[in-house]
């Protein structure tokens, strides 16, 4: 390994961290709303919170937003470590300013990771994928690794028993129905589901699907529309629901609480499972406090996880990406 600070260019560092921030532009958020900033000056590579893409009923507090930007630093991290770069990661490095959420610089190298590799290959390949998963169960060694990872990123995993699985149905609708009564999430919702082409972000039809029987409610992003992908024949019989959550609430922990959600769903997708994030129970506070009780009170829920195979062989639809150019700010 490479000592910090020896055999580095300023060249061979800005090059580094602008293909990790361009890594980053295929993070998953909340209704794809793509809402981080990232700017390169000199050797440093900033991710700033984007507020004008907050979704301001669905998202109130902001939470969502948060783990989104966690999965986009995730994503940077895992582009340098494969790249064998060590890497350093100042997380709220300003109290002053909120905003920005994190600071990065590679101060030396190191042996590439050929998990950050197996995991920076499946960047390209993962989707949320909503329709319904078979009766074939993921197995306890596949939780188990993924328990692992999300514990490496400084949150905590907790699975679902087959036995609580219709409470957290039952929490998943409720919040479900706060939301479809409420003309202003209804407004947001159709906004970021009918999104022109230009913006190159939102939720597309071809990737939103029929609703069907679940075991737990799958969101209906276009009510008045035709949705692009057929549900399928199975009802998620052997899908497990895992809840990454933390011990406070605080925008810290949700920002590792979005790097523990990255770390999963791509391990997650280099494994060969599919995954589809389930955010409603969060969204409302009522639903959140039913979540809340599946973790025994010990924890703050950040999101839900549906995990599992899908039968169906022809593969989802990528959503739309932003620009480079209009997420990574350069600068001398």
């Amino acid at each position: 390994m490479t000592r910090p600070g020896e055999g580095v260019t300023r060249a061979e560092a800005r090059t580094a961290l602008e293909i990790a921030a361009r890594a980053s532009l295929r993070a998953p958020s909340v209704f794809n709303t793509q809402p981080w900033r990232w700017r390169l000056s000199g050797e440093v590579l900033e991710l700033s919170s984007d507020p004008g893409r907050r979704l301001g009923v669905t998202d109130a507090e902001g939470r969502l937003l948060l783990l989104s930007c966690g999965g986009a630093l995730h994503h940077a991290r895992v582009s340098l470590a494969a790249a064998g770069w060590c890497a350093e990661v100042d997380r709220l490095p300003e109290e002053k300013h909120p905003d920005l959420l994190a600071r990065i610089r590679v101060p030396g190298r190191t042996t590439p990771d050929p998990d950050a590799g197996e995991l920076i290959a499946a960047i390209s390949r993962r989707r949320t994928d909503r329709r319904a998963f078979g009766d074939r169960p993921v197995s306890e060694r596949s939780l188990t690794r993924l328990r692992r990872l999300v514990e490496a990123q400084g949150a905590y995993l907790h699975l679902v028993p087959d036995d609580r699985v219709p409470e957290l149905a039952i929490s998943v609708d409720e919040a479900a129905d706060a939301n479809h009564f409420d003309l202003a999430h209804t407004s947001e919702l159709t906004d970021w589901t009918h999104r022109p082409a230009w913006t190159a972000d939102g939720v597309p039809p071809t990737t939103a699907v029929e609703p069907s029987l679940r075991r737990v409610p799958v969101r209906n992003f276009l009510p008045d529309g035709s949705p692009g992908l057929l549900p399928g024949a199975d009802h998620d019989e052997g899908a497990a629901y895992v809840i990454i959550f933390g011990t406070t609430d605080q925008p810290v922990d949700l920002l590792r609480g979005g790097e523990a959600m990255s770390a999963l769903l791509l391990r997650a997708t280099a494994d060969g499972l599919a995954t589809a994030p389930i955010s409603e129970a969060v969204e409302v506070a009522w639903p959140r406090r039913l979540l809340g009780r599946l973790l025994s009170g010990v924890g703050e829920p950040y999101l839900v996880v549906r995990l599992g195979y899908v039968e169906a062989t022809d593969p989802v639809p990528p959503s739309p990406r932003r620009a480079p150019a209009d997420v990574i700010r350069i600068e001398d």
